[in-house]
């Protein structure tokens, strides 16, 4: 059993919840405001989903008194490099998943495979769509951003993505907002004659949810800094 801070407590710290406590775990702390030493009520782990501007602090926080952090929180990834170097500093442990459900973490692994696939086949245009509801606030989805790395890795075509309209080596990345839709994340491959497409559709926002979990599992006892790719296939 473990004791779970959970560091951002909306709609799916409340998933997150309910998982952990069917899993046998305790939650010790439910917090929307900056976390301290004392609202934290010395967890094993602190799960952290919060927004774009907060995480990046609430992070530091819980790293520099060494509790290790699993962060769901997409939308601030220029500062995680920092946090990386804190987590190292402090000999605690961060895990960032721009997703953690299983389905997408395998859908990341189909998509480098693909990639790699691809790469020698130029009549082929690359594209990526994704879409979300009206509330999502970051654009493209930390999602779509993993895939698209995940091309520009495998595919020496591109050495970057960009939102919308393209230039030179540059992977595009098509951003819909619609009302009271599923996370939809989408990688065509298109000629002139035919066209591949992948594709995945979160029904819901329990499989994100349980994957948080399994990753604070995982990370006891460890140090350093990790990804679900770790967790699924390590």
């Amino acid at each position: 059993m473990m004791r779970i801070a959970l560091v951002g407590y909306g709609k799916m710290g409340k998933i997150i919840e309910e998982v952990a406590q069917k899993r046998g775990h305790s939650i010790v702390a439910q917090l929307n405001e900056t976390p301290t030493l004392e609202n934290l009520n010395n967890p094993d782990v602190a799960i952290e989903f919060s927004n774009p501007e907060a995480s990046f602090e609430n992070s530091r926080i819980c790293l520099q008194n060494q509790i290790p952090v699993i962060c769901g929180t997409t939308g601030w990834l220029d500062q995680k490099p920092e946090i990386e170097k804190i987590a190292v500093e402090n000999n605690s442990a961060f895990l960032y998943g721009s997703n953690f459900s299983l389905g997408v973490n395998l859908f990341f692994a189909l998509n480098e495979k693909l990639a790699d696939l691809m790469k020698n086949f130029p009549e082929y245009q690359v594209q990526l769509e994704e879409i979300h509801h009206t509330h999502k606030k970051d654009a493209p989805s930390g999602t779509a951003i993993t895939l698209a790395e995940g091309i520009i890795k495998n595919d020496p075509r591109f050495d970057a993505w960009k939102l919308e309209e393209t230039k030179d080596h540059q992977l595009g990345i098509f951003a819909l907002r619609e009302d009271e839709v599923p996370g939809t994340h989408s990688v065509f491959y298109k000629s002139e004659v035919d066209e591949i497409e992948i594709k995945h559709t979160a029904f819901n926002r329990n499989g994100f949810a349980l994957g948080a979990v399994i990753a604070a599992e995982w990370i006891q006892g460890k140090k350093g800094n990790f990804s679900m790719k770790d967790v699924l296939f390590n």
